[in-house]
């Protein structure tokens, strides 16, 4: 039975304009959907609220076994789902296969989140019952973007659902039905209550209406630092809580005793993964001088063997980025960076929408491509000669998201990644790195923390309430 069809993709039809979904490779129309306007943003927020109470009220077990048949969907959907996220996205196949298996991974973890303990027993001073326990939030705002729309969306929309919340999705409109209606129609089929989840494709305005929504307490958001410091400034006004994952320029520090074979092929993976398009991108690689060149020369060979074009129609490493502003983007950081001096030692070379995975040798500070967060398939390279220069060139910028070291001396490795601020480190792996049950998020101008996975969804979308009960009315002075 096919899940998704363009007559079903929006059952309750919305008042802003069309958008077309177009497959980044071909520049061909999939179909259309309808963008949400304030209004709309309005009616679902008083919709959701209306049906929150009940879901609430459900029995734990019964939450958990809409999220547990959700998770068993987006398994039984994955050749449909798949291709979706290959042409919508620009995906290549093992890429949507994991956004899949994450998904599913996502709705078990959540499910298991329903018969949490919700709170503790507290001692008192006074002849009373103190305890804690946690609330629903009530209705959640999630704000997720293209990169891995399946990914970013489920993993606040499945534990927010779990823990009793509402949720209003604002998917980008390049994605909206991988990262937006797909779930709509899983959930749908798994059982959930239509009012308690709503899709609202749509830009920034979409999102301001969320953030200033007074039915919308918590907001979830995943996107650029620059939009995600827009957001955050607004919710702060509203006295809102607001969960920032953002932006990344992570790097790979390559030890002078690593396996330059196996730190290569990290490399390789950590950068031109998903065209670069990941915010944990390994976004700077720094190498001992006694293997810098042999790295460089290596990570360039990698790059121009490996294959690019449409995903859906042949078998490559790299698909398209995502439309041409992007590629305009990334196209203008590599001939800035060449123009201040860096050396290019393979790609910087695009056809349509398709970039060639690139590297860079012998940046600086002032190497754009180096400074800046690319978002594409991009490969700075740049040595150092001491531990103290690795870990100060390591921990410099503003980002703090994930780092990823390269040694046989393990010890050595978590002795370095200790003085590097960032909210995940890897010893002996590359950059992108995800998986349900760890907690995820970065600081700095990367976030506000680990807000995703395990008990740090129980802060996210879950309020903390403290309750005393007395045998008999309390005796006051006055």
């Amino acid at each position: 039975m096919t899940l998704l069809h363009p007559k079903t993709w929006q059952p309750t039809p919305l008042a802003g304009g069309e958008y077309e979904v177009v497959e980044p490779a071909t520049g061909e129309a999939l179909g259309a959907v309808t963008l949400a306007a304030e209004q709309d943003v309005d009616a679902a927020a008083g919709a959701a609220a209306a049906a929150q109470a009940a879901w609430a009220r459900t029995p734990h077990f019964a939450r958990a076994a809409v999220l547990r048949r959700a998770g068993d969907l987006f398994t039984h959907h994955a050749d449909e789902l798949r291709e979706w996220l290959i042409r919508e996205s620009g995906s290549v196949s093992g890429k949507a296969d994991f956004e899949l298996h994450v998904a599913a991974q996502e709705c078990y973890e959540a499910a298991a989140l329903a018969s949490r303990p919700l709170g503790e027993v507290l001692p008192s001073e006074q002849p009373r019952l103190s305890y804690t326990r946690r609330v629903p939030v009530g209705v959640t705002g999630v704000i997720a973007p293209f990169n891995a729309p399946l990914i970013l969306s489920i993993r606040s929309v499945a534990p927010a659902l779990a823990l009793g919340n509402a949720v209003l999705l604002k998917p980008d409109p390049r994605t909206a039905v991988c990262g937006g209606l797909a779930l709509a129609a899983v959930f749908a089929e798994a059982g959930l209550p239509v009012e308690l989840l709503h899709i609202l494709p749509g830009g920034a305005e979409t999102g301001q209406a969320f953030v200033a929504h007074p039915l919308i307490p918590v907001i979830s958001f995943t996107g650029s630092t620059a939009a995600g410091r827009r957001v955050g400034e607004a919710a702060g006004r509203q006295l809102k809580r607001v969960h920032l994952e953002l932006g990344g320029n992570s790097a790979l520090v390559v030890l002078a005793d690593a396996d330059i074979e196996g730190a290569v092929a990290q490399a390789t993976w950590g950068s031109f993964f998903h065209q670069g398009q990941i915010c944990m991108t390994t976004g700077r690689h720094l190498v001992h001088a006694s293997l810098y060149e042999e790295y460089v020369e290596r990570l360039a060979e990698k790059a121009d063997a490996l294959a690019v074009g449409d995903p859906y129609r042949e078998q490559v490493h790299l698909g398209p980025v995502i439309d041409r502003h992007q590629l305009a983007k990334i196209q203008g950081l590599v001939e800035a960076s060449t123009g201040r001096g860096a050396r290019l030692a393979a790609g910087g070379t695009h056809r349509d929408l398709f970039h060639r995975p690139t590297v860079l040798a012998d940046v600086d500070d002032h190497t754009p491509a180096y400074a800046e967060e690319v978002f594409g398939p991009v490969a700075p390279v740049r040595s150092f000669a001491t531990l103290d220069e690795a870990a100060a060139l390591a921990a410099a910028g503003p980002y703090g998201l994930s780092l990823g070291v390269v040694t046989r001396d393990t010890a050595l490795g978590l002795e370095f990644a200790e003085r590097v601020p960032t909210g995940i480190a890897h010893i002996n792996d590359q950059t992108v790195n995800d998986e349900a049950v760890a907690p995820f998020g970065g600081i700095a101008a990367s976030g506000t923390g680990a807000r995703f996975g395990g008990s740090a969804n129980l802060d996210a979308f879950t309020d903390l309430r403290w309750t005393t009960v007395r045998r008999e009315p309390a005796d006051h002075p006055f």
